[in-house]
């Protein structure tokens, strides 16, 4: 890599270190699957959600290892929309851009509905558009200010995380017996749950759309994302399988909030409240860097002439994209008002594994100089991506494809136009 690739110049201000690259990553991922995931994913598999989380970490392991080696060649906001506009195609960029921002916006605003519901069941839909409004400003003004509320987020979410741990296991109630058959689901519900628990650990992707805003992005990204990647991989496992132990699959399937259910099980009530506040936080913090990794895309795809170009702006002072911000949480509230966003994790999980699908096929063109992981992981990464990305319910697989198609077809208009002017 030239000295050149390694100081390329930013629009916005490089403020994040290492620590603070791994916190945002840990901050979108913490929390979502473990809060939000664990449920849907023992419906569809049982115990064998086990299985479904190991696979669904070894896809994401191998996407981690495609972004991050494209990340420190690319060091720009937008991620595998970038990526794709090098390495492979414009339309492909363009794709995974589409797929990533309409996807990603259906997570913030489901995320926003289950701080609601967990905050205040009652009025959820006016708190979650309160949220949305408070962490739009937090971003607007200043990722720095995100790094640091981001970092007390994560802290409370695992507190919360070992609460759920110690009242699952720490009553005396938990037993193996408890786990049923792990294949009881078959494998179709195996990879269900794969698909549905991969949600949770898309996060990481958010250190590489901050590429312009990492300090030293060529050596930062490749080391946070796998970092952020271990450390979450470690706490799901351990709060899945103390919740399996406390209360087995089939009262996790039942339940609306899986964790508190388990601390239940587990005899140790007094740690429910905990929990709720946990999973009350642990949305807040999804949110907050999906709002993020949101807008950047947003912007980086307005620089090209993809999206309006009012939205590639910077702030003069607080050097953020604020147009993008707030048309990302301008879109969002309104999708919190008009829109009943339960399925939304499947859909979201489709566009996502799309997303990835095409970032392992860029990586998978890089020269063995420019490599830092051997070429078998893009070519795992992206038939995992496809393989999960059709075993998720039918609703959310036709509506990934009809999306996805939409944008495809919107492309092609403005190509077509484009060259009839000519």
């Amino acid at each position: 890599m030239t000295d050149r690739d390694q100081a390329a110049p930013s629009r916005l201000a490089r403020r994040l270190g290492l620590f603070d690259a791994v916190v945002i990553g840990l901050g979108s991922m913490i929390g979502a699957g473990v809060f939000a995931a664990v449920g849907p994913a023992a419906r569809a598999a049982g115990s064998g959600l086990l299985i479904g989380m190991a696979i669904a970490a070894v896809v994401a392991y191998c996407n981690a290892t495609s972004s991050a080696q494209l990340a420190a060649l690319y060091p720009q906001s937008g991620g595998t929309y970038v990526y794709g506009r090098e390495r492979l195609r414009p339309f492909w960029g363009y794709l995974a851009g589409w797929g990533f921002v309409v996807g990603k916006t259906a997570s913030c605003a489901a995320m926003a509905l289950t701080f609601g519901a967990y905050a205040w069941p009652e009025g959820r839909r006016p708190l979650a558009v309160a949220a949305v409004v408070a962490l739009t400003a937090v971003n607007y003004l200043g990722v720095r200010k995100t790094a640091w509320l981001t970092r007390a987020i994560v802290a409370v979410v695992l507190a919360a995380l070992t609460a759920v741990v110690v009242g699952s296991l720490g009553g005396g109630q938990s037993s193996t017996s408890d786990l049923g058959s792990i294949t009881a689901g078959g494998w179709s519900g195996i990879l269900e749950s794969g698909g549905l628990l991969f949600f949770a650990f898309a996060g990481y992707a958010r250190i590489a759309t901050m590429g312009e805003e990492v300090v030293d992005p060529a050596r930062t990204i490749p080391r946070a994302i796998p970092i952020a990647l271990g450390i979450t991989l470690l706490v799901y496992a351990t709060v899945a399988v103390s919740a399996l132990l406390a209360a087995g699959p089939g009262a996790l399937a039942d339940s609306a909030a899986p964790l508190a259910t388990a601390v239940r099980a587990g005899s140790l009530d007094w740690l429910a409240p905990a929990v709720r506040i946990g999973g009350t936080v642990a949305a807040l913090g999804v949110l907050l860097s999906l709002i993020v990794g949101v807008s950047r895309t947003v912007f980086a795809m307005a620089a090209n002439g993809d999206l309006p170009g009012a939205l590639d702006a910077v702030h003069p002072r607080h050097h953020v994209p604020h147009r993008a911000e707030v048309a990302v949480g301008v879109a969002v509230a309104t999708l919190v008002l008009v829109a009943d966003l339960r399925g939304a994790i499947g859909f979201s999980s489709f566009a996502v594994l799309a997303y990835y699908a095409i970032a392992n096929a860029a990586a998978w063109t890089l020269p063995l100089e420019q490599r830092r992981w051997p070429r078998l992981l893009s070519a795992l990464g992206i038939v995992g991506c496809i393989v999960l990305a059709f075993a998720l319910p039918t609703g959310s697989v036709v509506a990934g494809v009809a999306v996805l198609a939409l944008g495809a077809g919107v492309w092609f208009v403005r190509a077509a136009i484009r060259s009839s002017r000519r």
